[in-house]
């Protein structure tokens, strides 16, 4: 029903205030012309104009300072996006540029928050693109910094306008933001729910204690709905954190940078093996699937891997090499039912990603390998080193690029585990851009701490909106993109 404007007027009242009236119908009007506009695809509007760009700097989860965006368009709406930040970096990243002075230990964000407002701003409003074509505002703002590695403007100052854009753009259409990344990048329907990837057990760079590898994660295949995978992940997290004090005692269930407990556990095994308990006891067994990132850059030396590395008097005698590592691997996975393992080994130990990935079936995920990079993943595919790209918006720094980077994967009939960061904020985008995509498959951390918690609840909003539309990726995670619900 259109909306009906009702002035009464009491006969003794000798004045009407006439400016708010006119005000009134004046609004109806535009509210008319721009349902009207969006039921009629063939009718001609004009594009909505950015009006201001504003940039601050915010705290993400770890208390470091990042880039937050304030993107306001001609008729006043606001829409805002916040960047996260990485503990454990890929060298070929795109650069997040840090102040490196005095300030928060030189991890200030000031020079890429005056990027933003100074150089970004005033450029792209005067450029006054269309806010709906994403690849052509991300090509201006590549342009506009005019290095391979977004270094002179910053990867976060670029991308939290991109993603900002990417917002207008979806409100300026009328719809949600996953249907227009959905647009943007071509998906096909249904829409999918991704299967999350809970990091329940954290170590590595993300936690105190021995443990090399960085996370352990569960994955609810075998539920029917995204809502349920979220009750299964709860459930078995709160027995897991149980256990854990039981057998490591109360300060074992402190939680590390992405909320998964961080015991003082020795080996991989020992961690699997608490797991597998804690789904037992929830009741979930069968159901459940395990994945890791071990991120092994971080521990790679002299071209082996230093699995004891949190010790500053490791043996060099023990380090491994790439082969032996990925006889652990495979090891694991006959005793444990792991079905993704993410960087398995140095981000340039070409050779031992190419042999792991020929003599494997689980998903073998290129992160600091591949870094969202279509160059990247592009010698990935040549070389058959991996089966899946780890997706994180920030490692590039544009959505467009992203988006390119993912369908590239699935091109290759690779999966796509869209991913948070350890230094996280409230921002919700990469829910939606998980949908959007298609991609089946999302990691971004335990079900525990707010701003990780904030994307697992927009994805419960979404399914909740798409109800029939939508369909839970289960067991297809890693093929979501291509699989004929």
């Amino acid at each position: 029903m259109e909306p009906v404007l009702f002035v009464i007027v009491n006969r003794r009242q000798q004045t009407v205030n006439r400016i708010t009236i006119i005000r009134s119908i004046c609004y109806l009007i535009i509210i008319a012309a721009r349902r009207n506009n969006l039921n009629n695809p063939h009718t001609i509007t004009e594009a909505m104009a950015i009006s201001k760009i504003h940039a601050r700097t915010i705290y993400d989860s770890r208390g470091n300072p990042t880039v937050e965006v304030d993107l306001y368009t001609a008729d006043g709406a606001l829409h805002r996006c916040a960047v996260p930040s990485g503990a454990s970096t890929g060298i070929h990243e795109a650069l997040e540029l840090r102040d490196k002075e005095s300030q928060w230990g030189g991890k200030g964000v000031l020079k890429a928050v005056s990027n933003v407002n100074d150089v970004i701003a005033p450029a792209l409003i005067k450029a006054d693109l269309d806010l709906k074509d994403q690849a052509a505002v991300d090509k201006f703002l590549i342009e506009l910094d005019g290095t391979k590695n977004k270094a002179k403007l910053g990867a976060n100052a670029i991308l939290g306008v991109s993603m900002a854009v990417a917002k207008a753009a979806a409100a300026e259409k009328g719809v949600p933001l996953y249907r227009h990344l959905a647009d943007v990048s071509g998906a096909k329907k249904p829409f999918v729910l991704p299967v999350p990837a809970f990091n329940v057990i954290n170590g590595g760079s993300h936690a105190g204690g021995r443990l090399a590898f960085q996370e352990f994660m569960i994955m609810p295949t075998g539920v029917a709905s995204f809502s349920e995978a979220m009750r299964a992940g709860a459930e078995i997290y709160a027995v897991l954190k149980s256990l854990t004090k039981k057998k490591y005692g109360m300060s074992a269930g402190n939680v590390g940078d992405e909320g998964g407990v961080a015991p003082d556990i020795q080996t991989p095994e020992e961690a699997l093996d608490l797991i597998m308990d804690a789904i037992s006891k929830a009741g979930y067994e069968g159901k459940i699937k395990i994945a890791m990132d071990v991120a092994s850059s971080e521990f790679y030396k002299d071209n082996k891997y230093d699995l004891d590395f949190k010790n500053p008097e490791s043996d060099p005698s023990k380090f491994v090499s790439g082969e032996d590592l990925g006889k652990q691997y495979a090891a694991l996975a006959e005793k444990y039912p792991i079905v993704s393992i993410e960087d398995a080994f140095e981000q340039d130990d070409w050779e031992a990603w190419v042999n792991l990935c020929a003599n494997s079936e689980f998903q073998l995920v290129g992160d600091d390998l591949t870094v969202t990079n279509v160059e990247r993943i592009q010698t990935a595919i040549e070389k058959k080193a991996c089966n899946a790209l780890l997706l994180k918006i920030n490692q590039i720094g544009t959505i467009t690029e992203s988006i390119n980077a993912a369908n590239d994967s699935f091109n290759a009939g690779w999966g796509v585990m869209v991913s948070h960061r350890s230094g996280e904020t409230e921002d919700t985008f990469i829910a939606d851009l998980v949908v959007g995509l298609r991609a089946g498959q999302i990691k971004t951390g335990a079900p525990c701490r707010s701003e990780r918690l904030a994307k697992y609840n927009q994805l419960l909003r979404i399914e909740e909106e798409l109800g029939s539309e939508a369909v839970y990726a289960g067991e297809n995670f890693r093929n979501a993109s291509q699989h004929n619900f």
